[in-house]
């Protein structure tokens, strides 16, 4: 008689859900590591987040990917959460721990600064100033990690300034926040410019920048990866400045996730971002 092997389950919260390629990324790797487990897609509408998490014990599951609009409800319903996920203010993975209990951390600022040196290699954080536009959730992980990473300034700017001043006030107001008006001449002198809002996203309007004032070896991050090449990165690279898209970004902080509910530690390869890819329209 064949050993049966222990079933692992894990997934992804979301309202809406259908549109992530977390189940298509770890689907891959359970293939590709022959693990005997699934990632399911888990549509939790706001008002019930917290037993969606409370019954994952319940349900045999090892833990889950949390994303939009719950990662920040997330850090109130989880039993202990780390000192990455607390700078950053949201949680995006989950442990369920033997016992039952839940703990949350926050990938997103290593998937960031891994995707970054691997889209760009040689690239430094202190290689200058960087520019981050958005003050959402994504721009608090690219923020968080930029400072960490020892990024020397951090020029912050949103279309609702308030929201810029909230994020900047939350890293001890060393980030400096300008207003979006400025956005054109704040890309003067930078060494990194970071898009982390949903314009360029398919669906919705491109993000209006001048990038005459870039300096041409500036690294351009746009977060956005549906579509791969945004306008910002289609300019970008038409002036000679190095890109780097937002699929990367996705593929690297499912690493960590995966590795704590299944067991291996898995790599981003060729092979999987095609696989990705081609699901993107």
């Amino acid at each position: 008689m064949s050993e049966r092997r222990e079933f692992r389950i894990a997934g992804v919260i979301g309202w809406p859900i259908s549109h992530s390629r977390s189940p298509v990324l770890h689907g891959y790797w359970l293939r590709h590591h022959d693990i005997h487990g699934v990632y399911l897609p888990l549509p939790v509408p706001p008002g019930r987040l917290e037993r969606a998490l409370r019954g994952l014990a319940a349900l045999g599951f090892a833990g889950c990917n949390v994303t939009i609009p719950h990662k920040e409800e997330a850090m109130r319903h989880v039993d202990r959460v780390d000192a990455i996920a607390t700078r950053i203010g949201a949680v995006n993975t989950i442990v369920v721990q033997p016992d039952g209990s839940l703990s949350g951390t926050n990938t997103d600022g290593y998937g960031f600064i891994e995707n970054l040196r691997d889209g760009h290699r040689g690239w430094r954080a202190d290689a200058g100033s960087a520019v981050v536009l958005g003050a959402g959730g994504a721009a608090r992980s690219v923020v968080f990690s930029l400072l960490e990473a020892g990024a020397p300034e951090i020029r912050l700017l949103n279309r609702t300034r308030a929201r810029a001043d909230e994020l900047c006030n939350a890293f001890n107001n060393v980030v400096r926040v300008l207003d979006w008006h400025e956005r054109h001449a704040a890309l003067a002198g930078a060494a990194l410019l970071v898009n982390s809002t949903n314009q360029g996203m398919a669906g919705q309007p491109p993000l209006e920048l001048a990038l005459d004032d870039l300096p041409r070896t500036a690294v351009v991050n746009d977060l956005v990866y549906n579509p791969l090449q945004t306008p910002l990165l289609r300019a970008a690279r038409a002036r000679g400045n190095p890109t780097v898209d937002g699929l990367g970004m996705l593929l690297h902080q499912a690493r960590p996730g995966f590795h704590a509910w299944f067991g291996v530690l898995p790599e981003i390869t060729p092979e999987l971002r095609t696989a990705i890819e081609v699901t993107i329209g």
